[in-house]
């Protein structure tokens, strides 16, 4: 820590922050990278240095990093109340109101919404609502979630229980039993010789079946996925028909269905829900993230009037739906939600993204050239880049090589951040994006692929 200047927020941070998904010891020694402002698509550290943010940070700054117009419905909404809470029939008007326009744009009719405050807290609230569903139903039994390998559902105790990476569960005596892993629908990196995408994905569905066989039928409660997989497998789009082969499996054995909209809702993938880009009909759908443009902490879980019916059903027996967090419809945040939607309609925001989807794809699909990249494919503002030892053979390079981490580094020395897991670049610009930032942004990741190749082949 000799480096970092006495007194400086540097050294304060080292000093007093733990950082989630950071490595603490090396982070003594490194010290953070402190971000004072931002502006459209460009984030700016204490230096001035400004950056143009290819994963809107952690998915979520649909709207960029600044918004008076937020900014001001916050302040009015603190002025005049502030907060107060919606635990025993209390209400408030925009929490109302968000509600009613989330069921007016939601992908398949839903019957209410619950409020939450993160996307962990929206996916971990669905996982009780599913054993809560089965449990009026009189079938208690129906209790293991099959969730994806590479999958990410969030941090809370059970949402990282249903996220399939096994890293994120070392050291925390983690997954609890019940919790299964179906395979990631990875085509490029798993396809056999000569399998197109939709021979791939009944495998895909024959191998879910044999699973829910095996486990048995009776047992299995629900199934989770992103429409597009984000966190672990970077931005991964479902090969052809896939999710119209999953679902024959699950509504074949009674599963719920339950779609995490925290990154793929609001536009990101060209229509207003992943799901309605993906064949996705849940019965449950959690979002979160671009709900509010990431300006104030919110979420939702959206029901299908089948789930409803059972909390009325558990709410006569056991007298009230006991379930709830305190911030869960704060009015402040709910309002910032609100407007957030009113701003999405206003630019149309939907059309937006349809008419960049071409631009983007071209943009960074020209990457496929390059000797480190292996594949690149997605939807609307999301997409991602294989990273590959072998473009013949697809295979990736040895973990241990970090190649992501050396793409990430040679990114940020150009001004631009990335989103990387060991072998794939994930992009999700804010969607206030231009053509011209597009262009400049395809520019400087292959800048960085050129560095990282020149580097490992030094």
């Amino acid at each position: 820590m000799t480096h970092l200047a006495p007194n400086s927020p540097h050294a304060r941070d080292v000093a007093s922050v733990l950082h989630p998904y950071t490595h603490a010891r090396r982070h003594l020694e490194t010290g953070p990278t402190i971000f004072s402002e931002g502006s459209g698509i460009y984030i700016h550290d204490d230096t001035g240095r400004a950056y143009m943010e290819g994963a809107s940070a952690l998915w979520c700054a649909s709207l960029g990093f600044a918004s008076e117009r937020l900014a001001k419905v916050a302040y009015e909404t603190m002025r005049r109340m502030g907060y107060y809470h919606i635990f025993r029939g209390a209400s408030n008007e925009p929490a109302i109101d968000l509600c009613e326009k989330l069921l007016a744009i939601a992908p398949v009719p839903m019957s209410k919404v619950l409020l939450q405050c993160s996307g962990s807290e929206a996916n971990d609230s669905a996982l009780k609502l599913v054993w809560y569903h089965w449990n009026a139903q009189g079938r208690p039994e129906k209790r293991k979630i099959i969730s994806r390998k590479a999958s990410y559902h969030g941090s809370t105790v059970a949402t990282i229980c249903l996220t399939g990476i096994p890293d994120f569960h070392k050291g925390f005596g983690m997954p609890f039993e019940g919790f299964l892993y179906a395979d990631c629908p990875h085509y490029y990196r798993d396809h056999e010789e000569g399998e197109t995408e939709e021979q791939f994905s009944q495998r895909m569905a024959d191998a879910l079946e044999e699973m829910i066989l095996r486990e048995g039928p009776d047992t299995i409660g629900a199934f989770w996925a992103d429409p597009i997989q984000g966190g672990g497998a970077g931005a991964l789009p479902p090969p052809a028909r896939y999710f119209e082969k999953i679902q024959a499996v699950l509504r074949k054995y009674d599963i719920l269905m339950v779609a995490d909209e925290v990154i793929c809702g609001f536009g990101r993938t060209g229509n207003m829900w992943g799901s309605q880009t993906c064949g996705v009909v849940p019965d449950i759908v959690t979002c979160a993230k671009a709900l509010s443009a990431a300006m104030q902490p919110i979420s939702a879980v959206l029901m299908n009037e089948r789930i409803f019916q059972s909390v009325m059903t558990q709410s006569d027996r056991l007298g009230s739906f006991v379930h709830g967090f305190t911030y869960a419809g704060h009015p402040v945040a709910a309002a910032v939600a609100l407007e957030t939607l009113r701003i999405y309609e206003e630019m149309d925001l939907v059309a937006h993204v349809k008419a960049l989807e071409p631009i983007f794809l071209r943009a960074f699909g020209a990457l496929k050239d390059h000797p480190l990249v292996g594949d690149v494919a997605g939807h609307g503002l999301m997409g991602g880049v294989e990273l590959v030892q072998d473009k013949a053979k697809r295979r990736p390079f040895p973990e241990g090589q970090k190649i992501g981490a050396k793409v990430d580094a040679h990114a940020r020395e150009r001004g631009l951040i990335l989103r990387t897991t060991a072998d794939r670049v994930a992009l999700s610009p804010p969607l206030i994006i231009t053509e011209e930032e597009i262009v400049e942004m395809a520019a400087r990741l292959r800048g960085a692929l050129d560095d990282t190749f020149a580097e490992i082949a030094a």
